[in-house]
């Protein structure tokens, strides 16, 4: 029997967003989508479902985790079509979280030449971001890489 034009197969759901039907029954678990069942046990989808799948598939690829996707489309309406503002709304909040995503990124590649040899910041040679091992306070690892910042250990 075909799904009534309003809902969506799963295989259906799958041509239109790209996923494989394991990955949608995975994101279904996760409750990113829900389905209703037929009669005969068959998962139907929302149109709209087609948008939660595709923001989750962008979200992940911008590197946002899938907590973080899920936080975020937990903030969609159910029972109802989101609307522009609904999304609007969504893209406000990522854009703060990639700004400093991409700030990071551009900080560390501008440091990746000189950081790279040492990895900790610890060697004599790195004594002017790190003079005395000051990061190590902080925990083991390239410190300044991972966010910290030389003015965090001043006076330290």
């Amino acid at each position: 029997m075909p799904a009534p034009p309003s809902l969506l197969t799963i295989g259906d759901l799958a041509r239109r967003t790209g996923l494989s039907v394991s990955a949608i029954r995975f994101y279904e678990e996760r409750g990113l989508v829900r389905s209703v069942r037929t009669d005969g046990n068959q998962r139907r989808f929302a149109r709209a479902d087609i948008r939660r799948l595709s923001f989750a598939l962008i979200a992940q690829k911008l590197g946002l985790s899938l907590g973080e996707i899920e936080t975020e489309l937990a903030t969609l309406p159910e029972g109802r079509t989101p609307t522009r503002g609904d999304w609007q709304a969504i893209s406000e909040r990522m854009r703060a979280v990639l700004d400093e995503r991409i700030t990071r990124l551009i900080e560390t590649r501008d440091r990746l030449d000189g950081c790279i040899g040492c990895g900790c910041l610890s060697l004599d040679r790195c004594a002017l971001y790190n003079p005395g091992d000051r990061a190590a306070k902080a925990g083991a690892g390239p410190r300044f890489l991972l966010g910290d910042r030389a003015a965090d250990f001043e006076g330290v």
